[in-house]
């Protein structure tokens, strides 16, 4: 089983079952079995959303689930900043709704005390947390986390499930930063296919530390699976990565 953790049914147009059903079809091409999917294309400001707004992009993934339940998977969008209505959304989505896990982007830096009720109840339930990191050359956004964020917030919820959202763009600052925390988990998604990720996630932290995403649609699947079909590794690591980790992290 191929499990693709990083995908979004934005940008694109059509209904959300026309953008769902676009999605698995490019997925078929490439022989990915499962979408962890969050946030549509209704968000106007994504990355500090207020509850009006991405309440209806948790709404559009639970279309996408019901259109394809054996295809997609639902993470449940939320800000942290809005504390109590995000674990309200939680329990709507997670708990009635199904979805497999919870995604997280900004908002706050994940080193911020708003965050630590969403990931005790994800820690609750049992469900992997998906944070976006990164570390861009030319700034941040406002409240965008970094890989030392990220390390931060392993070390204060050891118990977590937490999926290193793009690596942090740089990924070998990125993996650096997280290989002493065991409860992190190494993601693909995003950026140019460079040679020598893949390997040096394996070889920092393991295989079985790493998964594969995508971050369609923002980038193709063909770019960003090739990063691991590329990878110099014995095929039962590709094998871990591409899905059997996420089996496990979703219990599958």
């Amino acid at each position: 089983m191929i499990i693709d953790v990083h995908v979004h049914l934005r940008p694109g147009h059509g209904t959300v079952a026309e953008r769902a059903d676009r999605l698995v079809r490019f997925a078929d091409r490439l022989g990915i079995d499962k979408l962890c999917v969050s946030l549509s294309a209704r968000t106007k400001s994504p990355y500090q959303s207020p509850p009006e707004e991405y309440m209806p992009d948790n709404d559009d993934v639970l279309e996408a689930m019901a259109r394809h339940p054996d295809r997609f998977v639902g993470f449940c969008y939320v800000n942290p900043v809005h504390t109590e209505h995000a674990l309200g959304e939680i329990e709507r989505c997670v708990v009635e709704g199904g979805m497999g896990g919870i995604k997280l982007l900004c908002g706050a830096y994940c080193t911020d005390p708003c965050y630590s009720p969403i990931i005790e109840r994800a820690i609750e339930l049992d469900v992997p947390v998906l944070q976006h990191t990164w570390l861009k050359v030319t700034g941040n956004l406002e409240f965008e986390s970094t890989p030392a964020h990220f390390a931060a917030l392993a070390a204060r919820h050891p118990e977590a499930k937490l999926i290193f959202g793009h690596t942090g763009g740089d990924w070998e600052h990125g993996i650096k930063a997280v290989k002493p925390y065991p409860n992190t988990y190494v993601e693909t998604a995003g950026g140019n296919p460079e040679a020598g990720f893949v390997e040096m996630a394996v070889r920092e932290v393991g295989a079985e530390r790493v998964v594969y995403g995508s971050d369609a649609a923002g980038r193709s699947f063909a770019s960003q699976i090739g990063k691991v079909y590329g990878a110099d590794m014995p095929d039962a690591d590709r094998d871990r990565i591409l899905g059997g980790n996420m089996q496990r992290l979703l219990g599958l």
